[in-house]
């Protein structure tokens, strides 16, 4: 896929126009407003946001302008969606929904055609699995699912795996308060909790050099191999809180040991 041309689309992205952060938020609100002058300006000025977006999927056999097409499509939908009253940069909410877009269009026309038939499954599996939970509480098994909606729970297993887009552990999943969250923020670590690192360094005098808080988030997240969200219910703090306090905890750990 060539990324490096000037023009995409009839765009030529050389002569894209470059604003401060405070002529964007100025523009921001003439759209909220409803000025459909300002809205098409805004739209062009986030037009490289798009271009950073579509390089990382360079490896894709796609046309850059098609996804340079459905990457618009994505930032239309953030400018139209995105709530000003929030303390998120415009970039941080838009770029997953980008993304989001780009993979869609992807899964959709992929060379390995998902049937209807497994895609209704599917679909009814996961409508299924919002349903129960709103009324019980909890994540219902596969088998609970089959029974509501009637299919062999193999059959369910392999739709919803058909469906299933590759996702990078560095693809962001969520903004709070200006802090994004990425997959692998999201994913612990049962297997190797880091015990070979702890044996061959001096970590805890690096972790007694720590706040409190900071070095009980460190030891649940690497000695109990708890996710950052299964931690931020036990300390009763946000993810994205969670998530900023364990990489200061090991920068200053690191910064220690060397």
């Amino acid at each position: 896929m060539a990324l490096n041309k000037v023009e995409i689309c009839g765009v030529n992205t050389a002569k894209l126009p470059i604003l401060t952060n405070e002529e964007k938020e100025t523009l921001l609100l003439k759209v909220k407003e409803g000025d459909e002058e300002a809205r098409q300006r805004y739209i062009k000025c986030n037009l490289r946001l798009v271009l950073s977006v579509i390089k990382r999927f360079s490896s894709s056999n796609e046309n850059a302008d098609d996804l340079f097409q459905i990457g618009c499509i994505g930032l239309i939908k953030a400018i139209d969606n995105f709530d000003t009253t929030l303390n998120v940069k415009f970039s941080t909410y838009a770029v997953p929904m980008i993304i989001g877009e780009i993979r869609r269009y992807l899964r959709d026309n992929n060379a390995i055609r998902v049937s209807r038939s497994l895609r209704d499954t599917a679909y009814k599996a996961i409508n299924a699995r919002e349903t129960y939970m709103k009324k019980n509480m909890k994540e219902p098994t596969i088998m609970e699912i089959a029974d509501e909606i009637g299919i062999d729970k193999e059959d369910i297993v392999y739709a919803l795996d058909a469906i299933q887009s590759p996702m990078s552990l560095y693809d962001p999943v969520y903004t709070d308060g200006g802090d994004t969250l990425y997959v692998m923020d999201q994913v612990s670590d049962k297997k190797n909790k880091e015990e070979k690192w702890v044996q061959n360094l001096a970590l805890q005098d690096a972790m007694d050099r720590l706040a409190e808080r900071e070095r009980h988030i460190i030891n649940l997240r690497f000695y109990a191999g708890k996710t950052q969200m299964e931690v931020a219910k036990e300390i009763g703090i946000s993810q994205a809180q969670v998530s900023r306090l364990e990489k200061n905890a090991l920068r200053s750990m690191k910064s220690y040991l060397d």
